[in-house]
């Protein structure tokens, strides 16, 4: 019993803890929800009822109680006032011109500086009081006054001093006249600045005190104001660096200067007075200054929508009446100022009242609602005393005045800059949260890790690529997924390298997966900030890709790129122990398989080449498609021998049997050329003396020519790979040499000496190499122009060493291959080198082929036209050669044309040709364009061509080719002839030439 009994005093132990424990969460939840309604009630306290109050308490204040500083009894004093009196009046004198003066209430002098005589009477205002005068014009800088003018002055003063009865008193100056019992009469002599308008008003003593502790209390109110409003301004442009904000806070500055100017309170900054002489200088800089902030702070507040609405010419016209009101502010003074402020400042008022209308109609902007009530504001106020100084009146509005008008506009103005904050903020906020929505859907894993590889951050795409859990509260490391080792890889790379991108490999998943990751990362603050980019399947692309880089996807061999690494390989690898070869074949007819029975057709005999030729070539052999029907074949470990006898058993098993394609069968043969490799050839220069040895077999019809080192070829080859080095490398080759063809005029053989450059090489033994064999080398290396740019540059070099022995030279022809007139670069080189060689630009005649010229008739046409520019001539080369109309003709400006060789030297022989020479030597009659006949070899074809009144021959009967000392020694190209028969032709040939109409030109 006593077991049960201990029993249920436990049980009633814990009922009691279990209640007291309820007891004390219901009370700790009364409390919060006491608590929380009164922080909710102080707020709302805080935010709607005491704003509220404040408002409505100032209401009732402005509107039932009497201030402070209502003054009564102020009473306007008549006066009689001359600003025209010569400088010399003395009191008396100025005393008498005023009797005549009327009486006024108000004198404006008109912006002139000149001293004003004026005299007024006084009767007693103040009864008990004292009598005080006060003159309220800010713009007065002295003033004098004389009970009589026959006694001292009773009283001086000026912006630093006073003295006597006078002082100053708010704005202007005030003169204490004491206990009056009857009026008393004063004159007075005062100079004023700016637009100055000169009233008197009487006051009893204690009005006026009133009065000025009142100007000082608005002073003091507008100072203190904005300065707070700028300070703030300014701490918080320094905060949030935003230089906008300086500006504004700068702008706040000038309205205040502006307003204290307004209010008479601009001698004095800070309680510190400013000097008099200063005043003019201090307020133009204000007026000038104030314009330049206004005018920055609009188009900086306003910069987008300036850009939105267009007129464009209206800021500027603000900008410059800016330059133009600065200017003045520094040249012109004060009282010529003042119209160039007013002018300007109303054109202002316009040009921003039109912008503003403009932005608000266009934007609907808030900022442009509370900038355009700043605005309003002080342009009201100004706009108010600008119409009173300029024209007498009074102000528009009283209540408007220089105080409130700068205050309401500064907090128009702040509001405007608040409204553009807010909006800065809210476009803050939604970058932001469009960034934290990229970041959330954006396919690249990005994550953010601590120091130890812990992941600190992962948007939804890292943790699908990871398969990482979204379960609260555990953590996930680096290590996890990619191991140690990277993680430390990935630590060193973001913290000390500047490439922060990383291949990586994932360990391996469940179902054994590997995956490849591409891992860009910084590190920042203590955290590694990354991306995490799966690229799988992009590396299993990027393999197929290297494999389809270096290897022909129809054939499946090597292609040019892949061979060319294997021949690479095996010249570096070459050594007398393990020599290599090189072959180059050639399907003959191959085209003709493609043309009749398609493309098709011709890729499966491709096919089949291919796999006949892998079928012969052992592991140390590889072959590769270098072209549409050209194959290299790469000999590693293999003697010039071994490697023949293979080519001849890939040759005869490309021709062995017909390649079967459906029901047909194709017959198909090679060409094949192989070299022995050494180990100072380069690639490309192995690949062409392969290739111009399968070009000698296919030529000779022998299927197989073999080059042995030291071979002639190779030694040809050699000597022009050798120029072409020395070209490439800016070296002038000692091979090469010019010479000089005489082109004989048939007017008047023996009174010009015109010619053409030809370029000539010699080989080592001193023979001379073919041009054409140059020409072709060079096309082949892509080195023709550096030739032609040699020949020319030596052409006319010698030119200008020898242009006053050239007195008869009319023309000097030079030839352009068309594989450099189409060389951007090498067009810019020549045009450089014509115009450094002004002096013999003349008589230079450039010849480009037919063939060229109509490749790209509009840059031809505008190649010519340069020349013309610079002075020289065009012929067309070769012309008549394949040509398919002759309309172009009349489009190109060329100066001659060189009739093809083919034409002449067969025409005595072929009617067909003597006609073609006919129709063209006509044709360019008509078109006033010179004609020259090339390969003239007989008389019986020189004479032929006078017939048929070509202007010049060419050829070897008039002279073979010349060397520069020959050409010099001549006195004409007719000097060359020695067959005096041939001699005897010419002269009657020139008769018979003067007396046909139309041949007497030349080309000049």
């Amino acid at each position: 019993m006593a077991g049960e009994l201990g029993n249920e005093r436990d049980d009633g132990r814990n009922t009691n803890d279990f209640s007291d424990e309820l007891s004390e969460l219901t009370g700790s939840r009364r409390r919060w929800r006491i608590t929380a309604r009164l922080d909710e009630l102080f707020r709302s306290i805080s935010l709607y009822a005491v704003p509220a109050a404040i408002m409505l308490l100032s209401g009732i204040v402005l509107m039932f109680q009497e201030s402070q500083y209502a003054v009564r009894g102020a009473t306007p004093v008549s006066f009689q006032a001359q600003g025209d009196l010569p400088a010399t009046f003395n009191p008396p004198m100025a005393q008498g011109a005023l009797e005549r003066a009327p009486l006024v209430q108000q004198f404006s002098t008109h912006l002139s500086e000149a001293p004003v005589w004026f005299r007024f009477s006084v009767p007693p205002v103040g009864g008990q009081e004292r009598t005080v005068i006060e003159f309220p014009s800010r713009h007065a800088q002295t003033l004098a006054c004389w009970r009589s003018p026959d006694t001292p002055a009773i009283g001086r003063a000026d912006r630093s001093d006073v003295s006597g009865a006078i002082r100053m008193s708010k704005a202007g100056f005030a003169i204490d006249l004491g206990h009056l019992v009857e009026p008393v009469t004063l004159l007075c002599q005062g100079t004023f600045s700016g637009p100055a308008h000169l009233s008197l008003v009487a006051w009893a003593a204690p009005e006026l005190s009133i009065s000025e502790k009142e100007f000082h209390r608005s002073n003091g109110l507008l100072e203190g104001g904005l300065l707070t409003l700028s300070a703030f301004v300014l701490v918080t442009a320094i905060i949030n660096k935003e230089w906008l904000y300086v500006l504004f806070a700068a702008w706040l500055i000038g309205n205040l200067r502006l307003a204290a100017n307004s209010l008479g309170a601009d001698t004095q900054w800070l309680e510190r007075a400013i000097p008099m002489e200063w005043d003019a200088l201090v307020r133009k800089a204000t007026f000038a200054i104030y314009y330049v902030l206004t005018y920055s702070l609009f188009t900086q507040l306003f910069k987008k929508e300036l850009r939105l609405i267009g007129l464009r010419w209206m800021v500027m016209v603000l900008q410059w009446a800016g330059v133009v009101l600065c200017c003045a502010a520094i040249a012109l003074p004060y009282a010529h100022f003042i119209p160039v402020l007013w002018a300007v400042a109303a054109l202002g008022i316009v040009i921003v009242l039109v912008l503003l209308v403009r932005i608000l109609v266009l934007t609907r902007s808030r900022v442009a609602v509370w900038y355009s009530a700043s605005l309003a504001i002080v342009l009201f106020a100004t706009f108010s005393e600008v119409i009173a100084a300029a024209f007498n009146a009074r102000a528009l509005s009283s209540a408007l005045n220089s105080v409130t008008a700068a205050l309401f506009s500064s907090l128009m103005a702040a509001l405007a800059i608040a409204e553009q904050m807010r909006l800065e903020h809210k476009g803050k906020l939604e970058a932001q949260t469009e960034l934290r929505n990229a970041y959330d859907v954006t396919p690249v894993g990005l994550f953010t890790l601590n120091d130890q590889g812990v992941f600190v951050r992962g948007n939804a795409a890292l943790h699908t690529m990871l398969g990482i859990p979204n379960t609260e509260g555990r953590t996930f490391r680096w290590d996890q997924y990619f191991g140690q080792s990277t993680w430390r890889m990935l630590l060193d790379v973001a913290q000390h390298s500047d490439e922060s991108e990383l291949e990586i490999l994932s360990l391996p998943r469940d179902d054994g997966r590997i995956s490849r990751y591409l891992v860009k990362a910084i590190f920042s603050d203590g955290r590694i900030e990354g991306s995490l980019q799966d690229i799988t399947e992009r590396a299993r692309t990027m393999e197929q890709l290297r494999y389809l880089a270096e290897n022909d996807p129809l054939t499946g061999v090597s292609n040019r790129r892949g061979i060319e690494k294997s021949l690479g390989e095996a010249i570096r690898t070459l050594s007398d122990a393990r020599p290599a070869a090189l072959a180059y074949l050639d399907l003959d007819r191959f085209k003709l398989v493609n043309d009749l029975f398609g493309h098709a057709a011709g890729d499966e005999v491709l096919r089949q080449a291919c796999d006949r030729m892998r079928a012969r070539l052992s592991t140390e052999q590889s072959v590769g498609r270098t072209g549409g029907d050209e194959f290299i074949v790469v000999f590693r470990d293999a003697t010039i021998k071994e490697a023949a006898a293979v080519a001849r058993r890939l040759v005869d098993a490309i021709a062995g049997e017909p390649y079967q394609i459906g029901e047909r069968a194709f017959q198909v043969r090679a060409s094949a050329g192989v070299i022995e490799l050494t180990t100072d050839m380069r690639v490309p220069d192995a690949i062409s003396s392969a290739d111009r040895a399968c070009r000698e077999a296919k030529k000779s019809r022998r299927e197989l020519v073999v080059y042995e080192r030291g071979a002639a070829a190779f030694r040809e080859r050699l000597a022009e790979l050798r120029l072409i080095d020395a070209l490439d490398a800016g070296l002038t080759p000692n091979t090469l040499f010019l010479e000089m063809q005489p082109i004989m005029e048939m007017a008047s053989p023996g009174d010009s000496l015109n010619f053409e450059v030809l370029l000539r090489m010699r080989d080592s033994d001193g023979n001379i190499v073919p041009a054409s064999r140059i020409i072709s080398a060079a096309e082949e290396n892509g080195t023709i122009g550096m030739i032609d740019k040699w020949v020319l540059t030596n052409t006319l070099a010698w030119i200008d060493t020898h242009r006053d022995q050239l007195s008869k030279t009319r023309f000097v022809c030079v030839n352009l291959s068309g594989a450099s007139l189409n060389d951007e670069h090498f067009v810019r080189d020549i045009f450089a080198t014509l115009a450094a060689h002004e002096r013999s630009v003349g008589l230079l005649c450039i010849e480009i082929t037919e063939t060229v010229a109509l490749h790209d008739l509009d840059n031809t046409r505008r190649f010519v036209d340069r020349i013309h520019q610079l002075g020289g001539r065009i012929a067309l080369d070769d012309f008549g050669a394949g040509f398919s109309s002759f309309s172009y003709l009349k489009d190109l400006a060329v100066d001659a044309i060189k009739i093809d060789g083919a034409f002449v030297k067969s025409m005595a022989a072929h009617p067909a040709n003597l006609a073609i020479v006919e129709a063209i030597v006509a044709l360019a009659k008509n078109l006033g364009i010179r004609s020259v006949a090339e390969w003239v070899e007989d008389a019986a074809t020189l004479e032929a061509l006078s017939e048929l009144g070509v202007d010049y021959v060419q050829g070897f009967l008039i002279a073979r080719p010349q060397t520069p000392e020959a050409i010099l020694a001549a006195d004409s190209a007719a000097s060359f002839i020695r067959d005096p028969q041939l001699a005897t032709l010419l002269g009657e040939l020139e008769q018979s030439f003067y007396r046909s109409p139309g041949n007497r030109s030349a080309l000049h």
